[in-house]
């Protein structure tokens, strides 16, 4: 039966892919992967001789109406970014949204993504949440934190190594240097680290240790700042 199956990869540990991921890639007709070569590692390391065919941000639109041609016609496809799961800040919607537009299943498995285990590990509340993903390069981004400045969920990004200083910067100027930040990196990797703290302090601490890897920032909401304000006013009292 035809179907488009969107499978998460391990964001670092390669043990962090299920059996039923395995599974998946090596019984499909063809693996859409973001970029072969990065791919290519995890499939040698589990001998999976799958047939790959680039998929990625640059020809996705290009390539969604013969892919969704294919798939009716009888091939079954695993789409797969570089790391975690598709769709999420990768490539994935587009083809995933013409596929059920057209009747065809498409079924997303659970595994890994990165801002998850960001969130539960940085100690703010993670009952209520939203995600931002990365924020935009140059034209909309201070609109965007100024709208997020009233946000009362706890607020998560990504962020590149080499544009971390200007985003915890530009936290400062718009939440404040008290909100509390977490900022998570290499997670699940061999220098895994995550420094929490306020946004001041966590901006003073990769001002001094300039950052590598990939990278989530967690940021406390504006209840939680009010709540960690007057926390601290009924311990003087």
């Amino acid at each position: 039966m035809s179907k488009l199956f969107l499978v998460p990869t391990p964001i670092g540990h390669l043990e962090d892919i299920t059996l039923r991921a395995l599974n998946v890639l090596k019984g499909v007709s063809l693996i859409l992967a973001e970029d072969t070569r990065t791919s290519g590692k995890l499939l040698k390391h589990y001998e999976i001789d799958t047939p790959m065919f680039s998929h990625h941000m640059h020809n996705e639109h290009k390539t969604v109406e013969k892919l969704v041609a294919r798939i009716q016609s009888g091939e079954t496809m695993a789409l797969i970014s570089d790391a975690g799961t598709p769709a999420i800040s990768d490539p994935g919607f587009l083809l995933s949204r013409a596929c059920i537009e057209a009747g065809i299943e498409v079924d997303c498995l659970p595994g890994a993504t990165a801002f998850v285990p960001a969130l539960v590990n940085s100690g703010l509340p993670n009952d209520k949440f939203v995600f931002e993903g990365f924020l935009p390069v140059k034209k909309g981004r201070m609109t965007r934190l100024s709208l997020l400045q009233e946000e009362t969920r706890t607020i998560i990004f990504y962020e590149s190594p080499h544009k971390l200083l200007k985003t915890l910067q530009d936290m400062v100027t718009y939440f404040g240097d008290q909100r509390p930040v977490s900022v998570s990196r290499e997670i699940t990797k061999l220098f895994e680290e995550t420094i929490r703290g306020t946004a001041a302090s966590v901006l003073a601490h990769y001002t001094a240790h300039p950052p590598k890897g990939e990278i989530v920032i967690v940021v406390g909401g504006k209840a939680v700042e009010k709540s960690a304000k007057k926390a601290k006013r009924d311990e003087l009292v």
